[in-house]
């Protein structure tokens, strides 16, 4: 929201809209690239035009369902209510929807493209993990995601990926098929389905590591901004050793259902075997860059709080 009172990070900012902007332009470029190696525009419409509908309408929804998250009254759960209530105060900003996920894996989230249809979850693993000023350092942290509309930020940056991804596997199954059938009027249907998948696979790897970047960049911002906002920033990086640490506990087929939704996530959900690779294309930034950001700020605050 334009009015909370979350600080505003200009250098995320810079690096947000230097990432849009790269993103943009592959846009652009992989358009003009499909259409050069014959890809029908009404099939590139089509595509497009229904990713961009299931990117809005679904994406955000599909991680609060496959979390189990339920929506929960006041009446439910009076005390994460009153945490939600106390921060929105804070930063002078509308309260989501609170919700809370039936997991043991420790974690938290905010769906939502606007103020309208923001829900902000907790896990009850997470819940019981955290005492109060941690929780609400990590609430603050998701609170930072709806105020500046990350979710939508990051639907819109993913979008060129989903559909680079879309275009890859329909193009090897369609070459696969047509096998070496042959057009009078250009070239062989085979062809050009390769030629699509080769562009759309270039174009997937280039936008999948722009969004990590900006995911990173995000995060930062958001503990950032909690960090700020609390007063609090060794509460928070007290959160995130807990959480990392408790991890290692947590049943590696349970981790393996969240891991789709890391990009959604307080703090990733890495099973064991995936490690390395995680950190190579992680959508977070790691514990050490994160735990320095808040001693910083703790230093900039004068309080070691």
């Amino acid at each position: 929201m334009a009015g909370s009172k979350f600080i505003p990070d200009r250098g995320l900012t810079t690096r947000m809209v230097a990432t849009m902007s790269l993103l943009g332009i592959l846009y652009v470029a992989f358009v003009i690239a499909l259409y050069l190696v014959g890809m029908p525009l009404w099939l590139l419409v089509a595509v497009v035009l229904g990713v961009a509908a299931f990117q809005y309408f679904a994406s955000d929804k599909i991680a609060l369902f496959s979390m189990g998250g339920r929506e929960v009254s006041p009446a439910e759960a009076p005390e994460l209510h009153a945490v939600v209530d106390r921060l929105c105060a804070m930063a002078d900003m509308p309260k989501p929807k609170v919700a809370i996920a039936r997991t043991d894996v420790p974690n938290a989230f905010a769906t939502g493209h606007n103020g309208k249809n923001a829900v902000i979850c907790a896990t009850t693993g997470i819940m019981r993990r955290l005492d109060t000023a941690e929780l609400e350092a990590v609430l603050a942290h998701e609170l930072s995601h709806v105020a500046h509309r990350d979710v939508m930020v990051m639907t819109i940056a993913g979008f060129l990926g989903i559909v680079a991804g879309f275009l890859t596997q329909m193009g090897l199954r369609f070459a696969f098929i047509s096998g070496g059938a042959r057009n009078n009027n250009g070239p062989a249907p085979a062809v050009v389905a390769l030629l699509v998948v080769l562009v759309s696979a270039v174009v997937w790897a280039l936008s999948f590591l722009l969004t990590r970047v900006l995911s990173r960049y995000r995060e930062l911002s958001a503990d950032r901004a909690a960090a700020y906002l609390t007063g609090r920033p060794s509460s928070l990086g007290s959160a995130l050793t807990k959480i990392n640490g408790d991890m290692a506990r947590i049943p590696t087929d349970d981790l393996r259902r969240a891991e789709p939704f890391n990009a959604f996530f307080f703090t990733p959900a890495v099973s064991k075997k995936g490690f390395s690779l995680s950190k190579l294309v992680s959508t977070h930034p790691s514990l050490d860059q994160r735990l320095a950001q808040l001693s910083d700020i703790s230093r900039q605050l004068g309080t070691g709080a």
